[in-house]
């Protein structure tokens, strides 16, 4: 992690230098050898897909975070099967496994069974945050490769994932289980500044909180009148509001305004203005009036995001390299 903040401090000073990073197994360069246009087919392939579909990046990000929250980050939200993991009901709303699967299929006309599908994830998750508009600073480091894909995937073992109804004390419990802090936890949930969730994940917050009809007294009264007219009572459930209000497809600290603000759309995240520890990191992000003062979030998130990535991952001889990422070899 020293190597990380070294780095940042030489790209804020204007020296182009990039040191070699290594982290339990995992390390920059792992491919040069193997397959030195790895990372550049991956880059090329979720860069074609996001010029596309923008709204791609914010799926391969999530796609990442279930993947590493369930078994690890080991490629097994891929696997396909009736009781497979991407089967659960958290990740039944999962996009972007077309964008792995096409990386995936060069990869191997090009270096056949050498690159894992848990790194191509991992890789296209960081490809994917880079093209959103986000500075430099969180281009370097934010995944090291070296991982291998995982032999298990189970739906049964998805309860470890976060919900949209989890309180504070549930976020912080399942982060805190992956190694993961407060500071983490509120850094990670920022990557909700791309993202997207359906009308039915949050309308009970609209229309029955308390399950007298009331609405949750943490919406901002204005937002509260233009999520109902977006999402009716008995509207369409799957309509798609973006998590971060009026920056969608901004990399930038607006989602925590909007927390603070009492403009969260999903419950978890309107929560974390709630708890006196989370609430003083996401008012660290906002800044204040002037926007001068707080933690930079493009400096923060790659390091949350190298630990993320680095959870109980598979190296070494353990597990192994799919053929396809969809199956088992």
């Amino acid at each position: 992690m020293e190597a990380v903040r070294l780095n940042t401090v030489l790209i804020v000073l204007g020296i182009v230098i990039i040191p070699a990073l290594s982290q339990g197994g995992l390390k920059t360069g792992f491919y040069s050898s193997s397959c030195p246009k790895a990372e550049s087919i991956v880059r090329s392939t979720v860069e074609a897909r996001f010029n596309k579909d923008p709204t791609v990046a914010a799926g391969l990000l999530r796609l990442h975070f279930h993947d590493c929250f369930v078994q690890g980050c080991d490629g097994s939200i891929l696997i396909a099967g009736a009781s497979a993991e991407k089967t659960a009901l958290p990740n039944l709303g999962l996009r972007g496994f077309e964008v792995i699967d096409d990386a995936k299929s060069q990869l191997e006309s090009l270096c056949p069974g050498v690159v894992s599908c848990a790194d191509i994830l991992a890789l296209a998750a960081r490809d994917a945050v880079d093209l959103v508009n986000i500075s430099v600073e969180v281009q370097v480091g934010v995944c090291l490769p070296g991982r291998r894909d995982g032999r298990i995937s189970s739906s049964a073992d998805a309860s470890s994932l976060p919900s949209p109804l989890d309180s504070v004390p549930t976020q912080r419990q399942k982060f805190a289980s992956k190694g993961l802090d407060d500071h983490d936890l509120v850094t990670l949930v920022g990557a909700h500044t791309i993202g997207q969730t359906d009308c039915i994940f949050f309308r009970y917050r609209l229309y029955n909180f308390t399950t007298t009809g009331n609405s949750d007294p943490s919406i901002n009264q204005v937002f509260l009148a233009q999520l109902k007219s977006t999402c009716p009572k008995d509207g369409d459930g799957s309509i798609r509001v973006a998590l971060d209000k009026d920056s969608q497809f901004k990399f930038d600290v607006n989602f925590f305004k909007n927390v603070r603000d009492g403009n969260g759309i999903l419950e978890s995240d309107q929560r974390l203005w709630g708890d006196s520890s989370t609430r003083r990191i996401v008012q660290n992000y906002a800044g204040n009036i002037i926007g001068l003062l707080g933690f930079r979030f493009d400096f923060e998130f790659p390091k949350a995001m190298i630990k993320m990535s680095s959870i109980e991952v598979k190296t070494g001889t353990q597990g192994e390299i799919r053929k396809i990422c969809s199956k088992f070899n």
